[in-house]
C-alpha cells in the first residue's frame, strides 16, 4: 500500500484549523480555565511554604486554622475549574471530531467510482476513524495541552525566581537538554508513526477482504493463506509499534537523568543558602516542590512534541484523500430542478478512463425516448457499462455530449440529474437494514403506502409479508437473509418507488436461473412501461423485443436496429446471438409489441 505524501506541520495546521473556527468562543473559555488551573496549582504549592514557615517551624497551631482554610479554598476552586475544563474541552473536541469526520465522509461520497475501485476499503475506513481521531489531538487537544504546559512552566518559573533567583538559574540550566532530546526523538518517531499508521490501514484492508469473501475463502480452503496475509501485515505493524516504543522508552530514562541532575544541583546550592540564612526551610522545600512540578510540564511538552509528529502521519493520510477532487461538478447556473420527459441522446461521445491505454467510447451516437427500450450488447469491454456511467454522471465525456430532453447533462446539478434516473444493477445491493428501508432508499420521503405499492408492482409483497416482521424484517449484511429470487425483486421495488422517467437495467437477470429470471419479467415489464429504458445486456437475456438494439465493439457503435434487422446484417450480433441464444429469456416490452 502506497505511503501518503509527507506534508509540513504548518500546512497541516492551515488545512484543519478552519474546522475549529466555529468553536473559538469556547476555546477562549477553555484557555481561561487552563490559566486559572495553572494559577491555582501554583498558589496551592506556595501554601506549603506558608504551612512550614508559619505553622510547623514556629509550632503555631492557631495559624493552622486559616492556613487550612486556604488549602480547602484552593482545592475547591481547583476542582471546579478542573471540572469545567474537562467537560468543556471534551465537548469541543468531540464536536470537532463530529464535524471533521462528517465532512470527510461527505467528501468521500462525492469522489468518483474509480477512486474507490483503486482503493482497499479497510484502508479507507482506517482513515475515516483512527486517523481523523489523531487529527483532533493535533489541532485541539494537543494545543490545549501545550498551553497548559506552557502556563505551568511560566507560573512555576516565575515562582522560582520570586523565591530565589540565583537558585532558579541553576535549576534551569538543564532545561535546554529536554528540548534537544525531544527534537532528536521526534524525527525518528515521526518516521515510525507514519509506517504504523500505514500498516494499520493495511490490516483493516486485508481483514475486510478476507471476511467479506469468507465463503470463497472456505470453499477453496484458503483459510491458512488469509491468516498468513493478515499475519504479514500484523507483524509489520508490530515492528513499527516496537520501534516507536523503543524510542519512547529510551527517551524516558534520559529525561529522568536530566531531571535528577537538576534536582541535585538545586539541593546542593539550596542547602548552602539555607545554612547561610538566605533561604527558609519552607522556601527550600517549596522551591523543590516547584522544581519537581516544573519538570513535569517540560517533560509533557517533550512528549507532546513527539505525539504531534505521530499525529501528523495520520493527518497526511487524511489530506491525501481530501486532495482528491470529484470528477464531476455542478454548473454555476444549473437548469431548474424538476421531472424530465426522459429523452436521452448521446452525440459523438468519447471517453477514456484515467491511465487507460485507449478510449472506452469512440464517437458514440445513441438515442432513446419515453416508452422505448434501447438495448446495448457487445463483447466484454465494448463500452456498455461506460454508457451508463456517463448517463449518471459518474464521469463526464472527454468529447461530445449526453443530452437529457435536449439539454446537456452537465447543465443540471448532479442531484437533479440522478433524481430522474432509476437503476437496477447486476448485483443486488442492499443495506443491513429493514426491507422497508431498503425499498424506501429509492426515494427520499417515501411512505409506507408508497413502499407497499412498489413491492406489489414488483411481485415482492407476498414474500415480504411471509418474512418474520414483514417489511420490518432485516435483510442482513449484503442481503444474506434474502434468497436469490427475493433480492432482485427488492431492487425492482426500489426502482419502482423512485418513479423516475429514465431507467437503466444493468444485466438485471445475469446469474439468475431461468425460473427466477422468468419470475421477475412481469415486474420488469411494469417498471419499464412509460419510461426511457437502457438495458445493458451481456448475455442477450433482455434484448429480443427491445425497441432498438445497439451493438458496441471496442468503444464504437457497430450497428443499430431491431433484433430481426441485426440478425440479417450484423455479423457480430449473429455471433453473440448464436453463442448465447440458447440461454435467452425474452423480455416483452409493451412499446415494442
Amino acid at each position: 500500500m502506497a505511503e501518503a505524501p509527507p506534508v509540513p506541520m504548518r500546512t497541516i495546521v492551515r488545512r484543519f484549523w478552519p474546522y475549529a473556527r466555529r468553536y473559538r468562543p469556547w476555546l477562549l473559555l477553555t484557555a481561561v480555565f487552563i490559566t486559572l488551573d495553572a494559577a491555582i496549582e501554583t498558589a496551592a504549592v506556595f501554601l506549603f511554604k506558608v504551612l512550614v514557615d508559619e505553622v510547623l517551624v514556629p509550632r503555631d497551631f492557631h495559624a493552622l486554622v486559616w492556613v487550612g482554610a486556604l488549602f480547602v479554598a484552593a482545592t475547591v476552586a481547583g476542582g471546579l475549574v478542573s471540572f469545567g475544563d474537562d467537560v468543556l474541552s471534551t465537548w469541543v473536541s468531540e464536536r470537532f471530531l463530529l464535524d471533521l469526520r462528517g465532512r470527510f465522509y461527505a467528501h468521500l461520497q462525492r469522489l468518483p467510482l474509480d477512486f474507490f475501485e483503486g482503493r482497499r476499503l479497510g484502508d479507507v475506513l482506517s482513515r475515516l476513524t483512527s486517523d481523523i481521531q489523531a487529527i483532533e489531538s493535533f489541532v485541539l487537544s494537543g494545543v490545549a495541552d501545550a498551553l497548559s504546559y506552557a502556563l505551568r512552566v511560566a507560573f512555576f518559573v516565575a515562582a522560582l525566581f520570586w523565591l530565589q533567583w540565583d537558585l532558579a538559574l541553576i535549576a534551569l540550566v538543564v532545561a535546554p537538554l529536554f528540548y534537544v532530546a525531544a527534537q532528536r526523538t521526534a524525527k525518528l518517531l515521526k518516521r515510525a508513526s507514519r509506517e504504523k499508521r500505514r500498516r494499520a490501514g493495511s490490516i483493516g484492508a486485508v481483514a475486510e477482504e478476507g471476511l467479506a469473501n469468507i465463503a470463497l475463502v472456505q470453499a477453496y480452503g484458503r483459510e491458512a493463506t488469509e491468516a498468513a496475509r493478515f499475519h504479514e501485515q500484523n507483524t509489520a505493524s508490530f515492528r513499527a509499534q516496537m520501534t516507536s516504543t523503543r524510542l519512547r522508552a529510551a527517551f524516558g530514562p534520559f529525561v529522568d537523568l536530566i531531571e535528577l541532575a537538576g534536582g541535585l544541583l538545586v539541593m546542593a546550592y539550596g542547602t548552602l543558602k539555607l545554612s547561610q540564612g538566605a533561604l527558609s526551610l519552607g522556601g527550600l522545600l517549596v522551591f523543590l516542590a516547584y522544581l519537581s512540578k516544573l519538570f513535569s510540564p517540560i517533560r509533557g511538552m517533550s512528549r507532546l512534541t513527539t505525539g504531534l509528529y505521530a499525529a501528523s502521519a495520520s493527518a497526511e493520510r487524511v489530506i491525501e484523500f481530501l486532495d482528491e477532487e470529484p470528477s464531476v461538478a455542478d454548473p454555476a447556473d444549473p437548469l431548474p430542478a424538476g421531472r424530465r420527459r426522459g429523452e436521452v441522446r448521446f452525440e459523438g461521445v468519447r471517453f477514456a478512463y484515467p491511465e487507460a491505454a485507449g478510449e472506452a467510447l469512440r464517437g458514440v451516437d445513441l438515442a432513446v425516448g419515453p416508452d422505448e427500450v434501447l438495448a446495448l450488447v457487445g463483447p466484454s469491454g465494448a463500452g456498455k457499462s461506460t454508457v451508463a456511467r456517463l448517463l449518471l454522471r459518474f464521469a463526464d465525456p472527454s468529447a461530445g455530449r449526453v443530452l437529457i430532453d435536449g439539454h446537456d447533462a452537465r447543465c443540471s446539478t448532479v442531484a437533479d440529474l440522478r433524481e430522474n434516473i432509476a437503476v437496477v444493477l447486476q448485483e443486488t445491493l442492499v443495506f443491513d437494514a429493514t426491507v422497508f428501508e431498503n425499498i424506501a432508499y429509492g426515494r427520499e420521503g417515501a411512505t409506507r403506502a408508497d413502499v407497499e405499492a412498489a413491492a406489489r408492482a414488483a411481485d415482492a409483497h407476498d414474500f415480504i409479508s411471509s418474512l418474520p416482521n414483514g417489511y420490518d424484517a432485516r435483510v442482513g449484511q449484503r442481503g444474506r437473509r434474502l434468497s436469490g429470487r427475493q433480492g432482485p425483486r427488492i431492487a425492482v421495488a426500489r426502482a419502482m418507488v423512485r418513479d423516475a422517467p429514465i431507467l437503466v437495467l444493468d444485466e438485471p437477470t445475469t446469474g439468475l436461473d431461468a425460473q427466477t429470471a422468468q419470475r421477475i419479467l412481469e415486474p420488469m415489464r411494469r417498471l419499464m412501461s412509460g419510461r426511457a429504458t437502457i438495458v445493458i445486456a451481456h448475455d442477450l437475456l433482455t434484448v429480443r423485443d427491445a425497441t432498438r438494439i445497439a451493438v458496441l465493439d471496442a468503444g464504437r457503435v457497430v450497428d443499430t436496429g431491431t433484433h430481426a434487422e441485426l440478425l440479417g446484417r450484423c455479423a457480430l450480433y449473429r455471433t453473440l446471438w448464436n453463442a448465447r441464444g440458447a440461454e435467452v429469456v425474452e423480455l416483452p416490452v409493451e412499446a415494442a409489441s
